[in-house]
């Protein structure tokens, strides 16, 4: 149950098919180099292979525990969580100036892939600081910065999303919990939160939730919310915890797995209020969520890739060592069944996949650096646009290839894969909550139709088409005879993408049939872009070919973007059908026949 941290696919990734390093021109990542790159990939994923995974299986054995509302975590974490912050990790892409290593987003996210892949229960507490800081980053009053940012940023205290209630899940409009001034500046929060990741634990003195909550007289819905910094315990004239706020831990979840992950039940007031200062506006709560969820939406996405790749390593390790049958291309018996055509089957769709969706993951990331740091406006508009494109296929395909991958490493893995003891069943059962939090990816795909292909009159999604075509022709006019039929595979799946494009941007499409589209289209989406960013990554090989550097690797990538074109791009003509059915066939069947 080891793990290694896929440090020279992330650097490939980064640097040949995204491109980090053309952040340099905005001016901002100046000290930007492959070294850099490839030392802070190295030493993170020595932290993470070393420190971090070792601990997965026996914290998920002996979970997370709650006396007194008081939760301790399981053996070890306190430690790593030390080194974690000793490390300076949670900071990695945060400015300089507020004790960051100001390095990109992008980087960022390639270090959350292997925190999550090495222990996802434990990554979800720096996912969620991850998240607030941005918050404070974007939308903090200047004084709450200087109180909170530093010590956040050093991961010397954590933080919290505060958003679900009982009666108000994906309807984030239905909470109840209320916010009352007190007159001095700050407000009293009274209500009840549940599923907050990370909510409460021993790993850190100070915990500062953000907490979504209504105001008096506030409109109703989503349009009355506003959000609230209010910390475990309240800062004394130093700035330093001092006496403990009125809030508390009530309970903790029991879940299908992340069980080392503490998420708890959450109880402000009870004595009066829990003390808490208002972030940005009044009523612009959802904004300052949006804020955060985007970051959340991200890292979801990296955790997918990572839950992935941690089974995949699992299960390519198993293939290699368990013997059974024989085989056609061995005389050995019995054959290790890394040997057999089905598993082999098998193990390259999970990577084609892992790979496909860790490239939009970090296309994702690059995009939000050139929308935090370009100096012209349109420029950054543009960026930003792409940013929110991806978002929603990278959350989407990051997860969903999370919980495909995991549950192919347990059919490699037969009936051992379903004792706990091998490990393949807890990636599964982690796994299976990325496509449900920070939005399912029901949501995601609704945000994608309903908002994303047609703001900036569509100009996102044209123009990542068109970038698509222009990686088709490449393939196309390549001498290495593999790449033109990749190109040839590409290319029907972007028309397809287009066509699809075209029949839901159309403004006497009826709504229903819009909705009953989203979820259909959003897989060819994902899939499609996967594949064009495998298609670049394979001309990236191809020139690594004609220099003759690293031939082994660039093969097996050509070899792998072969595999996706043939296998998974080939069958995205054929799904348009699901996107043309239209809600009248969704609901042809009666609910009584449903229940039938």
């Amino acid at each position: 149950m080891t793990y290694t941290a896929p440090t020279r696919e992330l650097r490939f990734i980064l640097e040949d098919v995204v491109a980090m390093e053309g952040l340099k021109t905005t001016g901002a990542f100046e000290e930007l180099s492959s070294d850099l790159t490839a030392a802070i990939l190295e030493e993170g994923g020595k932290f993470c292979a070393g420190v971090l995974a070792p601990l997965n299986h026996s914290a998920d054995q002996f979970g997370a525990k709650i006396k007194d509302g008081e939760v301790t975590t399981a053996p070890g974490f306190k430690d790593a969580y030390k080194q974690f912050s000793e490390g300076g990790w949670q900071g990695l892409s945060f400015a300089e100036a507020d004790g960051g290593m100001g390095l990109p987003n992008a980087l960022g996210a390639a270090f959350q892939e292997m925190l999550q892949a090495s222990n996802m229960s434990f990554g979800l507490g720096p996912m969620l600081t991850m998240g607030a800081l941005e918050v404070l980053t974007h939308a903090g009053t200047d004084e709450q910065k200087a109180l909170y940012l530093p010590r956040l940023i050093s991961a010397e205290w954590s933080a919290s999303m505060n958003l679900t209630e009982p009666q108000a899940g994906s309807d984030v409009g239905a909470l109840r919990t209320m916010a009352t001034p007190v007159g001095d500046g700050s407000w009293l929060v009274e209500g009840q939160k549940i599923f907050i990741t990370w909510g409460e634990h021993d790993c850190a003195p100070n915990i500062i939730h953000l907490v979504l909550a209504r105001t008096p007289d506030a409109p109703a819905g989503t349009k009355g919310l506003s959000l609230f910094l209010v910390p475990k315990f309240l800062l004394d004239d130093n700035g330093e915890p001092g006496e403990r706020n009125d809030l508390r831990a009530i309970g903790l979840e029991h879940k299908l797995g992340i069980h080392a992950s503490p998420t708890c039940v959450m109880e402000y007031g009870g004595n009066g209020g829990a003390k808490g200062w208002l972030i940005g506006e009044e009523n612009k709560g959802m904004a300052m969520m949006f804020i955060m969820m985007n970051s959340a939406r991200l890292g979801v996405g990296a955790q997918g890739v990572g839950i992935a790749e941690r089974a995949y390593q699992l299960a390519l390790e198993y293939a290699r060592d368990r013997g059974q049958g024989r085989a056609v291309d061995t005389k050995d018996y019995p054959a290790a069944i890394i040997h057999h055509p089905d598993v082999r089957r098998m193990l390259m769709t999970m990577k084609a996949k892992i790979t496909a969706a860790r490239s939009i993951c970090l296309a994702c990331a690059v995009a939000s650096d050139y929308a935090t740091h370009l100096d012209d406006e349109d420029e950054r508009s543009r960026a930003k646009a792409r940013e929110e494109l991806l978002t929603p296929l990278a959350k989407t395909y990051g997860s969903e290839v999370g919980v495909e991958v995991s549950s192919i490493a347990l059919q490699i893995h037969g009936g051992m894969g379903y004792i706990e003891e091998t490990g393949a069943a807890q990636h599964y059962r982690d796994a299976r909550i990325t496509p449900i939090y920070e939005g399912t990816n029901g949501i995601q795909a609704i945000d994608l139709v309903g908002r994303k292909l047609n703001m900036m009159g569509g100009y996102p999604m044209t123009r990542l088409i068109e970038e698509m075509r222009e990686t088709v022709e490449d393939c196309a006019t390549s001498s290495n005879p593999e790449l033109p039929p990749i190109g040839a595979r590409l290319a029907n799946a972007v028309d397809t993408l287009e066509l699809a494009t075209e029949w839901l941007r159309n403004p006497q499409r009826d709504k229903a049939d819009v909705l009953a589209a989203a979820t259909p289209f959003q897989s060819i989406a994902c899939d499609t872009v996967g594949g064009y960013f495998l298609a670049i990554g394979a001309l990236a090989a191809q020139r690594l070919l004609k220099d003759g550097e690293e031939t082994g690797f660039a093969k097996d990538r050509i070899a792998l973007t072969r595999f996706f074109a043939e296998i998974i791009l080939s069958t995205i003509p054929g799904r348009l059908g699901d996107v043309h059915a239209g809600a009248a066939l969704l609901f042809s069947l009666s609910e009584e026949g449903l229940g039938a």
